[in-house]
């Protein structure tokens, strides 16, 4: 028994209430006992309870309509029916609506507290599981980075290392891979996750709104400019400003953006009062900035001032063994966001899954959870409710060739295509190589061979 467990027991006959009262408490537990059910469900408006006892046949409301308010606005509490009209009926009826337990009066004291300890170790558990789905929701604020890939394992340990210190950070990524999700894994982790976070795309403005959008303007700088306005750089003081689209800047963007981190201030547009700022900067690009930096269309000198912190995402595809939690993880959020039960997608709709090329990376496989909770029926998944791009070998094909520069090293790329093939079989049997070996249609010993020529892991 823990003194800390909170019982609340409703009962209209005021004698059974002063026994069951006298009995849990002398158990070890903390007893609210009301007499009024709908005082019992206003009670639960404004205090912690952690299992509820109820007898069923009560004036106003009855017990099963107890539960049904239970479960619809605190589900985590378990419900034990009593009731001294006992039938096989009524005990699957209030069981299908979800009573924990029902009890028969009259009931042996040692049957009831054997029930309210079971319910109390349930509460205790999703306690527990609150708490911790709390300090994880701190820790990474409002987003979850999943998978368990080496990939995913070494962004996770940047991560840690970086999020300590004021460094700058650039994210590097093809688009759909999560680099703002890294971005505020950063913040949160950091101790400014008490200061705001910030995030403007610098490809969705053109480039006198965005210069506005970042540094503010003074009133009447321009047209339309009726009062001042704070630009994102001070609204994100004592924070983080993720920049996403990096490589979009215009020159005169680079320039600003430039001394900003070079001094921490800046002019707000048509102003000559300079602004101090006290900010992280997180930038984010699917561009090689090193490549824009020779072309010339990138500052190399903001490029190193950015590139401080270098953290590159990898693309679905190189963690492929990350997309059945990516997809168990989509199903359960999105079918709580689009109010829809959960459905399970089959083996073997997994294996087209981890198959696929994912061009579009995470965002990709996001709207292809949603699409199939939303329009298929029932609770099951299969290859043929898939998107045709996914369940049609020839298309995955043509994708992933499409993806292909024009101009190309034949023999180099033949050899990392080989090489890619080899790696999705490992992953879909499971690292095992016999496996492998068989869904290639080669043998056990060639498989080594190219283990070995192309330096892949083989476990």
């Amino acid at each position: 028994m823990n003194e800390k467990t909170h019982l609340l027991v409703l009962d209209d006959e005021k004698n059974y209430l002063l026994v069951l009262e006298a009995l849990l408490t002398d158990a070890g537990y903390t007893v609210t006992a009301l007499n009024d059910p709908e005082t019992g469900l206003a009670f639960l408006e404004e205090s912690e309870v952690d299992v509820i006892v109820t007898d069923m046949k009560m004036p106003k409301i009855t017990g099963r309509e107890v539960l049904e308010q239970v479960k619809k606005n605190w589900p985590h509490i378990p419900v034990l029916i009593m009731t001294a009209f006992g039938s096989i009926e009524s005990a699957v009826e209030v069981m299908k609506y979800g009573a924990f337990d029902y009890i028969t009066k009259p009931f042996s004291n040692d049957e009831l507290l054997l029930s309210v300890h079971n319910a109390a170790e349930l509460s205790r558990m999703h306690r527990q599981y609150r708490v911790l789905r709390e300090n994880l929701e701190e820790r990474y604020g409002m987003h979850q980075i999943i998978g368990k890939s080496r990939a995913i394992r070494e962004t996770l340990s940047m991560v840690d290392r970086a999020a300590p210190s004021r460094s700058t950070v650039l994210i590097s990524g093809e688009s759909g891979t999560g680099k703002e999700l890294v971005a505020r894994a950063i913040h949160f982790s950091s101790p400014r996750n008490k200061g705001p976070f910030v995030s403007v795309n610098c490809m969705a403005l053109n480039p006198g709104v965005l210069e506005s959008e970042l540094f503010g303007h003074e009133k009447g700088s321009f047209t339309g400019a009726v009062a001042m306005r704070r630009g994102r750089f001070e609204q994100a003081g004592g924070g983080t400003l993720f920049l996403d689209e990096i490589g979009e800047l215009t020159p005169e963007l680079q320039v600003k953006l430039l001394r900003v981190l070079q001094e921490r201030r800046f002019e707000r547009v048509g102003g000559t009062e300079e602004v101090e700022v006290d900010i992280r900067i997180v930038a984010a690009t699917n561009k090689n900035l090193q490549e824009e930096v020779e072309k010339g269309n990138f500052r190399e000198d903001l490029f190193y001032r950015l590139n401080v912190v270098h953290i590159a995402l990898p693309p679905l595809r190189e963690r492929r063994e990350d997309i059945p939690l990516l997809v168990a993880h989509f199903v359960d959020k999105l079918a709580r966001e689009n109010g829809v039960t959960p459905k399970t997608f089959t083996p073997e709709a997994l294996d087209y899954m981890t198959g696929y090329e994912w061009p579009g990376n995470i965002r990709q496989l996001q709207n292809v959870v949603e699409r199939c909770l939303v329009l298929v029926s029932g609770d099951t998944i299969r290859v043929d409710d898939l998107p045709p791009e996914l369940r049609d070998e020839e298309s995955q094909l043509k994708s992933a060739v499409d993806l292909l520069p024009v101009q190309l090293d034949l023999a180099d790329t033949l050899e990392r295509i080989e090489a890619a093939l080899i790696r999705r079989a490992l992953v879909r049997a499971d690292f095992v190589q016999v496996k492998a070996a068989e869904l290639l249609a080669i043998s056990k010993s060639l498989l080594q061979y190219k283990l070995k020529k192309y330096n892949i892991t083989g476990h």
